[in-house]
């Protein structure tokens, strides 16, 4: 995905705190009129505070985990997932941004949607995830010694961000287009995918052929032969959907370690993310999940499956 910022920029100024630079002068009279982060003292926080501030983050990220227990938050994770903008956030994140927005489209700090040519609503509540941090080591152990020691850890602390649903165009500013077009999955206009795709599944040492397959199968992943089969009937997009559900395959996920129904839910899941994020309509197609993945307090394991589909998802969108 191209980077997005530094759109209409037209003389740097002071970096901000998150890492975008602000443009010019009126873009700080803009920001006074529209919600924006507190400034708060800074006060050192006793050790209780700290502790007390990283159970909380860690009850958080927990709570939001046991979601995926649900069919419900199963899918709210995938749907969240699929959505492009929201790939490039940690799996901890993306069941963070789930839980508590789970129709967010795209999410981003408040001084990053500014340089969208966006600015937060007054009165909008932020989503709360988790951003890492390095600090100077006395800082985090909240000594205050005459010998500073200058050796630095990394924390993870909670940050405000917000969806561009909760934003409005800034006075006189064009919005930067956010939203990919949405093409159904009976077209060729994601034809031009298959060769990146191709690419891939060389790197992995496999061949792919696309010919005419008889039969309700639409292709197929041989992991001996190192052998991917795709129908040359099929639409162009329909293809890329199928090369996608066969590369997840050839990535790992194989009937031996997780059984045929399993592995195919986690295939078909993987489908379903990356076709939603380079703008496949996916709407015809339900959430994959199965019933019981989530008992007798699976957590763990459902947990694993997720990070292994963000994983995998994320190597083949790599590769578009």
């Amino acid at each position: 995905m191209r980077s997005l910022t530094g759109q209409g920029l037209t003389r740097p100024a002071r970096p901000a705190p998150d890492g975008v630079v602000l443009t010019h002068d009126r873009t700080e009279a803009l920001m006074s009129q529209h919600t924006r982060p507190t400034r708060r003292s800074r006060r050192g926080l006793s050790e209780a505070e700290r502790t007390e501030r990283r159970q909380a983050d860690r009850d958080r990220l927990e709570q939001a985990a046991k979601a995926l227990l649900t069919s419900d938050g199963w899918r709210r994770w995938v749907e969240v997932r699929g959505r492009n903008g929201l790939a490039r956030y940690s799996f901890g994140n993306q069941l963070l941004i789930a839980m508590q927005r789970p129709d967010a489209t795209y999410v981003a700090g408040y001084r990053a949607l500014l340089e969208l040519n966006r600015c937060v609503r007054k009165g909008e509540k932020a989503i709360r995830i988790l951003a890492p941090m390095s600090i100077k080591h006395h800082e985090a152990e909240g000594s205050a010694t005459a010998e500073q020691d200058d050796r630095t850890r990394m924390i993870f602390r909670a940050v405000p961000v917000f969806d561009v649903a909760q934003t409005e165009p800034l006075p006189g500013k064009e919005p930067v287009p956010l939203d990919a077009p949405c093409q159904p999955i009976e077209g060729d206009s994601h034809l031009h995918l298959l060769p990146a795709l191709e690419d891939l599944a060389g790197e992995l040492g496999y061949t792919v052929t696309r010919r005419p397959v008889e039969g309700p199968a639409e292709g197929w992943c041989n992991t001996r032969n190192h052998q991917i089969v795709v129908n040359s009937e099929l639409s162009g997009n329909a293809q890329v959907r199928v090369l996608v559900h066969e590369l997840a395959h050839a990535l790992g996920i194989g009937y031996r370690d997780h059984g045929r129904e399993q592995a195919e839910v986690l295939v078909d899941t993987v489908t379903y993310i990356v076709c939603s994020s380079v703008g496949l309509d996916t709407a015809g197609s339900s959430v994959p999940y199965i019933a019981g993945w989530g008992e007798d307090g699976q957590l763990d394991a459902i947990r694993s499956y997720a990070e292994t589909i963000d994983t995998v998802a994320k190597r083949i969108e790599g590769a578009l």
